[in-house]
């Protein structure tokens, strides 16, 4: 097994040579750059948030940018990343940074942990990256390591178990080096995403690869697995426009469930309950379903059935909830990604 002794140097030594270096938000370890992406990586890949971050930075450049601007276009900028209680969390945090902390970061992991948004590990990995404080990480890709790294350890502990987790962050904290906090945290998060993967890890370029208890023993779920791992949800999405104007009816979600707080498409189990709720908002000319669409969530697997309404509406006032607006209104609002292209794919005409 691995001498604990020897674990930090040695990852240490490994992420200087193998590890990530030329990430955005690794330039100058700036606390709200490094906040950022701990936020954005949250469950989500690499490759996927660097096609946001700098979009995201270039509109609001620091915390005081974030914390002024409106909910909506903090989620518009989020949409297609998923998981959007995180933006929310965000939005929140950096007005607790400006209104509690005059904009500038605390220092500690512990003062970081107290923000909205910000767990243990996410603290850890600000304070360490920003500040040098030699603070534990243990996020999902960590927790991996750890367990098949140091398997005859926390034997006997049931995964996912209170116990297990009090073990691993037992574990987390015992092993983390005197120098090279920021090597170190850089190489479990490195470690964990491309060598020691779920599935398919790349034993041959660990570090630990000679005296790691889990070598050869390890799974790879079959991608089928995974698939039936997921429940099935079935929506028909009501595309309700004013072919007129042309404007179309978004309702924004609610505050928990899939896509919390976000505009959309009024969601229903079937065309007649859409076509039902189309009938309340003015006087339908032409209705046409348009081809089902899948889309992929965590834990659900969504079909997502439109039905183009064309229709004259009735006065109705406005609603902090729920209303008419144009393509261009729609698009800057914090819209799901398969909702976004379907309006942003598909123009507002009237049906033939």
């Amino acid at each position: 097994m691995i001498a604990a002794a020897e674990f930090g140097p040695r990852l240490v030594a490994w992420q200087r040579a193998h590890g990530r270096h030329d990430l955005p938000w690794q330039r100058d370890r700036d606390p709200y750059r490094v906040w950022l992406s701990e936020i954005m990586l949250q469950q989500t890949q690499v490759a996927t948030v660097l096609r946001y971050f700098e979009r995201f930075v270039q509109r609001f450049p620091d915390v005081r940018a974030l914390a002024a601007a409106e909910l909506d276009e903090v989620l518009a900028l989020w949409s297609g990343l998923g998981y959007y209680r995180r933006a929310r969390h965000l939005h929140q945090c950096a007005r607790q940074l400006v209104e509690r902390h005059g904009g500038e970061f605390p220092r500690d992991a512990l003062a970081l942990g107290a923000l909205s948004g910000i767990g243990r590990s996410t603290a850890a990995a600000i304070a360490a990256f920003s500040f040098g404080e030699r603070a534990a990480i243990l996020d999902g890709n960590v927790k991996r390591v750890l367990r098949r790294a140091f398997a005859p350890t926390l034997r006997g502990h049931a995964v996912g178990s209170g116990a297990e987790l009090r073990a691993l962050w037992a574990l987390a904290q015992a092993l983390l080096p005197l120098d090279g906090i920021d090597a170190y945290t850089q190489g479990l998060m490195d470690l964990g995403a491309t060598v020691c993967r779920a599935r398919r890890p790349d034993c041959d370029a660990c570090p630990f690869a000679a005296d790691c208890p889990s070598r050869g023993v390890l799974g790879t779920p079959s991608p089928a697995t995974a698939r039936r791992s997921r429940a099935l949800a079935s929506w028909v999405l009501l595309w309700a426009h004013d072919a007129a104007t042309p404007r179309v009816w978004l309702e924004r979600r609610p505050a928990s469930g899939i896509w919390p707080g976000l505009w959309c498409l009024p969601a229903h189990a079937s065309s007649d309950a859409a076509l039902r709720q189309a009938r309340e908002l003015g006087s339908v000319d032409a209705h046409a379903a348009l081809p089902a669409r899948r889309h992929l969530l965590t834990h659900v697997e969504l079909e997502l059935r439109p039905l183009r309404v064309a229709l004259t509406p009735r006065p109705r006032a406005a609603d902090a909830t729920a209303g008419w607006f144009t393509l261009p209104e729609a698009l800057a609002l914090g819209l799901p990604a398969p909702v976004r292209r379907l309006l942003a794919t598909h123009p507002l005409r009237e049906l033939d």
